[in-house]
């Protein structure tokens, strides 16, 4: 009866790395959630210092201009990789 009430266990959220060139865990990111008009990223750097970033709607702008569309293309595609 006890195994009845037992809930399933909860699927863990992803997280996505972000690297070095020596594929080195520079920053975890557990949450990428809206705050208001921002964008916020909550993650760990170096795998121990907590780290809270806020992205406004002028920096996302400047970011998308750093893009070419061979870029855009690229990332894109991302998505439909499969992992290594």
């Amino acid at each position: 009866m006890a195994d009845a009430k037992k809930k399933a266990p909860q699927k863990k959220a992803g997280v996505m790395r972000i690297l070095d060139a020596q594929d080195k865990e520079l920053m975890a990111v557990r949450r990428i959630e809206r705050d208001g008009e921002n964008l916020v990223i909550r993650g760990k750097i170096f795998g121990a210092m907590p780290m809270v970033a806020k992205v406004t709607p002028e920096e996302a702008r400047a970011a998308l201009k750093l893009l070419d569309a061979k870029t855009i293309l690229f990332i894109v595609s991302l998505l439909f990789r499969r992992a290594k």
